[in-house]
């Protein structure tokens, strides 16, 4: 088969690998239709090895050296492994994220957290080739009419649900979004599927269109206009904001407008450290809480239910490409920021 594999910064090659094998006990391999690529994949490609274990072994998962890149993917069970609770034939999407189940953080049902936790596609080879082997209890059903280009959406999804979980929105709520990017247009879509109005803030009008298209109530750049508007959501300013950008400037942003009492939850993963200005923040006893991965079983199945009710996949992708061209139409224009939506890759 035909994988996608990172050997180094600017070194992705497209090359022939074995099939796998037969699955083992609760495993399944997944025959992969589609793939999305995201920020992660476009910051190894351009400034990495940061999370792949590419020269130092992966202590969880036990990788070392190149990797089959893609945490994004969905496809149909080729195979299933003893026990396994999904059957040959049926259509999934995978959290890409393997837990324990037996520590701290998993029982107390955070397996996000888990102490020996590792992702497909980032820590050990993942969905961008023909084949995939995963655990089967990572992985969701997919219905029939959601189709394969909403379906590889589930996994950045889920991490949009559970953002809005950590935050504790609650419907009719408004929330603050800030940065309307590939997570962030998500974030929209998630809200919109839970009855919470969103109000979006960014710098460019392509996004802030397709944010409205999305279900943005309101859409405003971050100007002083735009951070009057958000503030005025609440008595004392917004009751939550998300931060997606990853940017310091964001996040700035998102503290400055949180009310009294309010919410901040940190999504977007910055490149460095951020020197904060949190007086303020204390004062008024701004909830600051950060927000990683997701819950498998509950943020992945309320995904897929999400966009099953609701396609968004003509409104977030902007090009799907085939494998053959992951570096040329994707992994390059995405580490140049010259992608004006995801970009997913057709496997099959």
């Amino acid at each position: 088969m035909k994988a996608a594999r990172y050997h180094g910064p600017g070194d992705v090659r497209v090359e022939r690998v074995p099939d796998p094998g037969d699955p083992g006990p609760g495993e399944v391999v997944i025959r992969v239709t589609r793939c999305g690529i995201c920020g992660t994949d476009g910051h190894e490609y351009a400034h990495g090895p940061a999370m792949i274990p590419l020269r130092r072994r992966h202590p969880a998962s036990g990788h070392m050296g190149p990797m089959t890149i893609g945490h994004e993917f969905t496809g149909t069970v080729a195979a299933s492994g003893e026990g396994s609770p999904v059957s040959e034939g049926t259509r999934v999407v995978a959290g890409a994220g393997r837990w324990c189940g037996g520590c701290g953080p998993c029982l107390a049902g955070r397996t996000n957290l888990c102490h020996s936790y590792y992702t497909y596609g980032l820590h050990a080879d993942g969905g961008l080739a023909g084949y995939v082997t995963v655990p089967a209890e990572m992985c969701v059903p997919v219905p029939d009419a959601c189709d394969d280009d909403n379906a590889v959406l589930a996994q950045p999804m889920a991490i949009a649900m559970h953002a809005l979980s950590r935050g504790a929105a609650r419907p009719g709520e408004p929330v603050v979004i800030v940065g309307a990017g590939g997570i962030g247009s998500l974030l929209i879509a998630a809200a919109a599927a839970r009855d919470i109005p969103a109000h979006v803030l960014d710098l460019d009008e392509q996004r802030l269109q397709a944010a409205r298209e999305l279900g943005a109530i309101t859409t405003s750049r971050p100007d002083d206009d735009g951070l009057a508007a958000a503030r005025a959501l609440g008595r004392t300013g917004a009751p939550l904001v998300i931060e997606a950008s990853g940017s310091a400037g964001g996040l700035r942003t998102a503290l400055a407008i949180a009310g009294t009492g309010g919410r901040v939850v940190m999504l977007g993963l910055p490149g460095g450290d951020v020197a904060l200005a949190i007086r303020q923040a204390v004062i008024a006893e701004v909830d600051l809480v950060s927000s990683s991965a997701h819950v498998c079983r509950s943020d992945l199945p309320a995904a897929v239910g999400a966009l099953h009710r609701r396609p968004v996949a003509k409104l977030i992708v902007s090009r799907t490409v085939p494998l053959d061209e992951i570096v040329p139409q994707g992994l390059a224009p995405l580490a140049a920021g010259n992608l004006t939506g995801k970009a997913i890759i057709a496997t099959g």
